[in-house]
Formats: structure tokens, sequence, C-alpha cells
């Protein structure tokens, strides 16, 4: 252990933690998803696969008050635990990979973790991949902090956790290996490819051991689809989804945004900010049962079709303010499996009406289900391959590739369109993150001029009196600088170099302590990019 810490672990050293970090994302995965399970058998008799029609014949005193109850001890947690009262998910992953050398944050992850299954256990209308993403998170930073991992391999030991979470979560390992590379670490890392794929097929065996080898939904029937003349309703189907998807996530956003104002007028508790969405869950269970949970039982209605056209728009409708109601109200759990039933339904309303309006050159409504609910999905994470793969893989149907790829494709390019970035680079936008322009727009904001600094007894620094002649007519660096505001300083005072002061406390005057050279900076900001780049094509 002593020489991994100190020379970093070896090829084979780190594939094999790369299988045994998807083993313990894996059996992270296992006991969130059995955990979840036994909370609703404790407090609704039944899990996801029936839960939907069981909840609807408990009373109704019972289905208001169980998620306002979930909602505060969601809240109680998260007041305890985290500084900010939020649940960490997919973004704050994202943000470790990027910006923290691969870690995240433990004690908080934790927390969210235990917020999350509370929250899916007791009504909560999300879904369960966020909260196991974070989680198989918290083991590869456990582990890259055991061995001190560098940033590149704590950011590939991410990468492994991710996959295998992700395929233990969905029984989908090429999924899951790709969805870590396209939503994670946002590009595709080559030297992690295959501790990546390791780690995804140890989460796969996890979950294969407990469940089988069932995939999660399946067609009732063969498709039977007239390819050509179908395949223009495929393309409007991924307009539609687009739109279906940026008016969910924008009501996601517009829900936060108004629980911030209305606990800031009433000036209520923040723990009690859950409890008050759980108790409008509830008020919206009694006529709706079908919003509480990861909305399994919905998901394989629409795929059936055994929901009619009145139904599925409504539905669809009460299940987006349910999400909405949840996440903007901050209880735990992700937005992914939402997505699933949100487009499931979209797209068996759309066949219903499509094989209506031409039924000699229709096929079956359930390829529309199927075709809508990858077509959402995709738009909402923004990552349409590993969104298509998780699909076809959960289904086990593979002939409707066409249809899915063709409603993926357009519903991508719309909601890009109409959103810009996916769902969680919008979370981490809005909390003043961006990373949605690639590492040489956010790499200079994170990278100070500290290492650069040339003190003024160096060897290396300009002559004293120089330093001190340019400090009164030009901008002043702090060593705690970026060198996103630095490279501009630079640019418009034509310098070579710009004095740096500081002070030894926040009452003290500042003195001057050295210089930073021009090209000092632009070295530094090209060695970042060459090792961001090392990582990609290494």
């Amino acid at each position: 252990m002593r020489i991994v810490r100190e020379r970093g672990p070896s090829k084979v050293q780190f594939w094999l933690l790369a299988l045994l970090i998807g083993i313990g994302a894996g059996l992270a995965t296992l006991g969130f998803r059995l955990g979840i399970s036994q909370l609703q058998h404790a407090v609704y008799g039944a899990d996801d696969v029936t839960l939907a029609s069981i909840a609807g014949g408990l009373p109704w005193a019972w289905v208001l008050v169980v998620p306002a109850l979930g909602g505060l001890a969601v809240g109680i947690i998260l007041d305890r635990f985290t500084p900010d009262a939020r649940v960490r998910a997919v973004s704050d992953v994202i943000e470790g990979a990027a910006l923290d050398g691969g870690r995240v944050e433990i004690r908080e992850g934790l927390a969210s973790a235990a917020a999350s299954l509370i929250t899916l256990g007791t009504g909560g209308s999300s879904g369960r991949e966020g909260p196991v993403v974070h989680l198989a998170g918290v083991v590869s930073t456990a582990v890259a902090q055991r061995i001190n991992a560098s940033p590149m391999t704590g950011r590939e030991l991410l990468g492994c956790a991710v996959a295998g979470a992700v395929a233990a979560s969905f029984n989908a390992p090429i999924a899951g290996a790709l969805f870590a590379h396209e939503v994670v670490l946002r590009h595709f890392a080559t030297r992690a490819f295959a501790p990546i794929a390791i780690a995804a097929v140890a989460g796969t065996v996890i979950n294969r051991l407990q469940f089988g080898g069932l995939t999660e939904y399946s067609l009732p029937i063969e498709p039977d689809m007239a390819l050509y003349a179908e395949l223009p309703a495929f393309m409007v189907l991924g307009l539609v989804s687009a739109l279906v998807a940026a008016a969910t996530m924008s009501a996601i956003f517009r829900a936060d945004r108004l629980a911030i104002r209305f606990m800031a007028l009433t000036r209520w508790p923040r723990w009690s900010l859950p409890a008050l969405a759980g108790l409008a869950l509830g008020m919206i269970a009694i006529p709706f049962p079908h919003i509480i949970g990861v909305g399994y039982q919905t998901t394989v209605a629409a795929l059936s079709g055994q929901i009619g056209l009145t139904e599925a728009i409504l539905f669809a409708a009460v299940k987006a303010l349910a999400v909405a109601i949840t996440l903007g109200g901050r209880m735990g759990g992700g937005v992914f499996s939402p997505a699933l039933v949100m487009g499931s339904l979209t797209g068996l309303a759309f066949g219903i009406i499509a094989t209506a309006l031409v039924p000699g050159h229709s096929g079956s409504v359930h390829v529309y289900a199927f075709a809508g609910m990858a077509a959402v999905g995709a738009a909402v994470l923004g990552a349409p391959i590993s969104t298509a793969l998780i699909v076809f893989e959960m289904t086990g149907d593979w002939q409707t590739g066409i249809a899915v790829m063709t409603a993926v494709s357009l519903s991508s390019a719309l909601a890009s369109r109409l959103v810009r970035r996916s769902f969680f680079l919008t979370q981490l936008e809005q909390r003043g993150i961006r990373l949605s322009k690639g590492p040489q727009a956010w790499l200079p904001h994170q990278l100070r001029i500290t290492p650069v600094v040339r003190l003024l007894e160096a060897d290396d620094a300009p002559a004293e009196d120089l330093v001190r002649a340019l400090a009164e007519k030009a901008p002043i660096l702090s060593p705690t600088t970026t060198l996103a505001e630095a490279l501009p300083l630079f640019e418009r005072s034509g310098v070579a170099f710009l004095p740096v002061m500081a002070s030894d406390g926040p009452d003290a005057p500042s003195r001057l302590i050295g210089s930073v050279h021009h090209v000092d900076v632009l070295r530094t900001l090209n060695r970042a990019l060459e090792e961001t780049a090392a990582e990609e094509h290494g």
C-alpha cells in the first residue's frame, strides 16, 4: 500500500482496484435498491412493481401523511449533515470529476443517500440513479484518498465507480461504461476504457446474482414497424420528446426557485421544506397514486399499452408536477427514472394518435412508447449514446434500434437548442460552475497563480525596483488570483509580468511579495490542458 501511495498504482493494480470498486459500487447500489423496497413494503405494503395499485387502495389519510413524514425525516438529515441542506447527486459527481481530482463529499454523500432512500421509500417522485451514482462516488473517493491518488487516477476511479453503479442499477453493462465516459468524465478516456468496462461488468454481475439475467422491461409483442413509412413519425416524436424534456427540466428549476423564495419570505427553518413538499405530494398521490416512487409500474403499463390516450397525457402532466415538487422541494432522488416514465407516456400518447391517423402504414404503439422513453431520457441527461443503450439493455429489444436512434437524435438536437446544456450541467451552471464549454473554458477558473509567483528574492525574479515601479501603474495580482482573472490583465496591460501583493491577515496592510510572468501563466494553462488531453487520448 505504501508503494501505491507513493508511486501510484501499476496497470495491473489499477485494474484490480477497478474490479473492487465495481463490486463495491454494485453492492452499494443493490443495498440502496433493496432498502427502498423494504421501506416501501413497511409503509405501503408493496414495492415499486405494484406500488401504484396498492397505494390506490390505502386510506387517503395514510397516503397523505406518509410522504410528509418522510420529507420531515429528509429535512432533518440534510439540515444536520450538509451545510446547504441539498441532496448530492450526479451533478456533484460531474463537478468532482472536473474540479476536485475525482473526489466527492463523503459525509454529505452518505447523508444524501439516506435522504434519497427515505424519499423514494415514503412517496417521493424521483429516481434512484442519482443517489447511487453519488454513493458509488463516495466508494471511489474513499479508495482514492487511501492510496493518495493523483487527480487523473482519481477521475478514472470515479468513472469506474459510476460505471459499476449504473450497470448494477439498470442491469446494463455497456450503457454503464459509456455513461461514465459521456456524462461524468465528459470525454471518452482511452486509457480508462478497460478498467471502466471491468467495473461495469462487476456491477452487472452483482445485479444478476440478486435479480437474475432478466431485463427491467420488455415489449409485450414482437415489433411490427412499417419501417420506412413510419420514420417521419419517429422524427416528430423526437421533437415532441425534446419539448417534454425541456418543459420538465424547466418545471424542476422553477419549483426550486419558488421554494427558495417561499422559504426566504416565511423564514421557516430549512428542514421544513422537504416536509412541505412531501405533504404536497401526498395530496397529489390520493387521486394519482402512480406518482409514488420510481414509477416502474407506470412505465410497464405504458410500454404494454395498458393506458389510454387521455390517461397517458394526464399521467405525464401530473408526474412532471410531482417530480418538480420532489426535486424543487429539496427531497432526494434522481431525474433519469422520472424521465423514462415521462418518455414512455409521451411515446404511448403519440403512438396512439399516429397509428390512428395512418392505420394502414403503422406498426405497434408499443414501439412509440419505447422510442419516447429513450428520447426524453436522452434529452434530460444530455447523453444520447448511453441513454439509448440503457433503454436497449433494459428492454432487451434491439430490433427497433432505427426508431429509437431516430427519435433520440432529434430530441437531443432540439433539446440542446432549448436548454443549451443537460439537466446536470444546468444545475452546476446555477451554482456558478460552468463546465458546458469544456476544459479550455473552466480550467483557467480553477488554477491559481500561486505556484508560478516569483518571489522578490528569487534568482529568476525581475529586479525589485522594476517590480515596485510597475506596481505604481499596472494591475496588481494576489496569490489567490485565478488564471482566468490574470490572463485578461496581461492582454490589456501588454507587459511581460505583473506585481503580486499579499497581506499577513485581514487587517494587515498589503505588501509586495513578487511577480508573475505572462509566459508562466500560459505555460501552466498549457500543461493543464495537456494533462486533460493525455487522460482522454493516452
